[in-house]
């Protein structure tokens, strides 16, 4: 690279959210640990590694969380490079985790839960939008200034990517968790040219792995909280 191109070169950062998690209790897991890829899970990992095999992956890094390392796994192996952690790519924290969270039943029936849910701009049941922003554009800028002139792939949650895609769209943070558009082993792509980000892409290698339930714009099911937990 000539020291013209120095500051102009194409780089692109994936952000993964991770594949399905083995949680047959349907709670909301957060950042506990212990919480698996499930089988499902596994295969969605496969298939995005598969999607990206020809790319110019040049650096692959996770959240510390079991399910996204699992999912960062193939990716690293595929082109040969040793798996980073960050610990700016876990999911958010959340008041209500370790507890079920479904549609009709769960927390939400609980009058000792409500004084959780009185601002839903900050939010007032977890970490602050804000402070999401602030550590995903932080990890971020270190994926892109370890792959500069190639592509990384970051392994995170649906939350901080929804937030972090957000931000950069301008768009309000607060939102529709059922509109997210950010289902289960997508890829968010920010494309920078020096240190700009110039264009963010989506895609969903194993949309067809995903239960429609859990697609971007799919209606809550009574019951289903094992659609949380991101």
């Amino acid at each position: 690279m000539s020291d013209s191109d120095i500051g102009n070169e194409t780089t692109i950062v994936h952000l993964m959210r991770h594949g399905e998690v083995h949680n047959p209790d349907g709670v909301l897991y957060g950042r506990r640990a212990g919480y698996h890829l499930s089988e499902l899970g596994r295969e969605m990992a496969d298939r995005v590694a598969e999607h990206l095999a020809d790319h110019d992956i040049a650096h692959v890094v996770a959240s510390p969380l079991e399910r996204a390392q699992e999912s960062a796994a193939p990716l690293a192996k595929t082109h040969g490079l040793t798996l980073d952690t960050d610990d700016r790519l876990i999911e958010a924290a959340n008041i209500f985790e370790g507890k079920t969270f479904g549609v009709g039943d769960g927390a939400l029936r609980k009058p000792a839960n409500w004084k959780h849910l009185t601002n839903p701009f900050r939010p007032s049941w977890g970490e602050p939008y804000v402070d999401q922003v602030v550590r995903m554009m932080g990890a971020l800028g270190a994926a892109r200034d370890a792959a500069r002139g190639h592509e990384a792939v970051c392994v995170s949650h649906q939350l901080p990517i929804w937030i972090v895609r957000s931000f950069v769209e301008r768009r309000r943070l607060w939102h529709d968790p059922r509109r997210r558009q950010c289902t289960l082993a997508s890829l968010t792509s920010f494309t920078y040219r020096g240190d700009k980000i110039i264009s963010v892409g989506y895609t969903e290698p194993a949309r067809d792995l995903v239960p429609a339930h859990l697609l971007a714009g799919a209606k809550p099911v009574k019951g289903g909280a094992k659609a949380f937990g991101a």
